[in-house]
């Protein structure tokens, strides 16, 4: 009987126990991959959630910018390591957008990356240079309008969230205006205060030093609601563009398969980071919400935001540049 009982035990074992590496997460450095240029706002939540975790967790936390071709050759790298905790994703809405616009992606959005937590939303500003003399999002449009296919707007990439909010402002204002792909925000955001592109949707907090010291104009928030340190900048449905605010957030992954007690480790790390008075403190000055969730309502979120998007990409005719 003694020898059956251990059979059944070492049987089932590899389904029911956590194996030895995630009862002892994490006991060497874990790398969060952002697919995006340093500086861009993915990359500002995600060092400042990293510091915090290394502090706690006793090992260290290492952002490494893996950018190119939206987003997609850093999450290809996680959804491709060994599902263990050490090699993470953060990433941001644009994760939801680029199977719809890149058709041969090397890994399945759903069945490759699991959604540890939503991190943060992170409201985009329409920005212009104080040249172009635009004091609304109004004014854009009237400028767009009588100029049809001539006035630019910037976006961190094809497909990108700053992309996905001036197409849904492009579609709700039913203008004809023309994009201007970058590598990542802080180009975009110099090219537009620069005057070479006429509006960029740019992640408050890489506008808001700008917009404070008047290198660039905020005509409107591109989100649902105001944001918390422009309150007086009206956003996109307030100026009377319906259906044009777009929802840009960051979230955390890992490889499919990595075990459920690793998952709720760093799930519970992240909350705890993103408690944290430095952290809280940072992005609320920033004007970034903290928005940890479940995995469970994370990974709900995703496969939502993978309809939806599929649908505006066909509805405005994006594809690759």
């Amino acid at each position: 009987m003694k020898s059956l009982v251990a059979v059944a035990v070492a049987l089932l074992s590899p389904l029911t126990m956590p194996s030895a590496g995630a009862q002892t997460f994490p006991d060497k450095a874990i790398h969060i991959i952002v697919p995006f240029t340093a500086g861009s706002a993915t990359d500002v939540v995600a060092r400042a959630v990293a510091a915090s975790m290394s502090k706690s967790l006793g090992q260290p936390v290492i952002v490494e910018n893996k950018p190119g071709a939206g987003g997609t050759i850093g999450a290809a790298q996680v959804a491709k390591a060994p599902p263990d905790g050490y090699l993470l994703l953060a990433n941001s809405s644009a994760h939801t957008v680029n199977p719809s616009i890149y058709p041969n992606l090397s890994y399945d959005t759903l069945k490759d990356l699991q959604a540890v937590t939503l991190l943060a939303q992170l409201p985009n500003i329409m920005v212009a240079s104080p040249a172009r003399g635009w004091k609304t999002a109004a004014d854009y449009v009237k400028a767009a309008k009588a100029e049809p296919g001539k006035l630019t707007y910037a976006s961190a990439g094809t497909g990108s969230g700053t992309h996905m909010n001036a197409e849904k402002f492009k579609v709700s204002a039913d203008v004809e205006t023309v994009h201007v792909p970058y590598r990542g925000t802080p180009e975009a955001l110099s090219d537009t205060m620069n005057g070479r592109t006429d509006i960029f949707f740019a992640p408050v907090i890489a506008a808001l030093p700008m917009v404070r010291d008047g290198r660039v104009v905020a005509l409107a928030a591109g989100s649902e609601k105001r944001s918390s340190v422009l309150p007086d900048v009206p956003t996109t449905q307030e100026a009377g563009f319906k259906d044009s605010a777009y929802d840009f957030w960051s979230g955390l992954f890992a490889p499919a398969g990595t075990p459920p007690t690793v998952i709720a480790k760093l799930n519970a790390e992240v909350r705890k980071a993103l408690d944290a008075p430095e952290v809280k403190d940072r992005l609320a000055a920033l004007g970034t919400d903290a928005a940890p969730t479940t995995p469970e309502a994370f990974a709900a979120q995703v496969a939502r935001e993978l309809k939806d998007n599929a649908e505006l990409v066909r509805k405005a005719g994006i594809k690759v540049q």
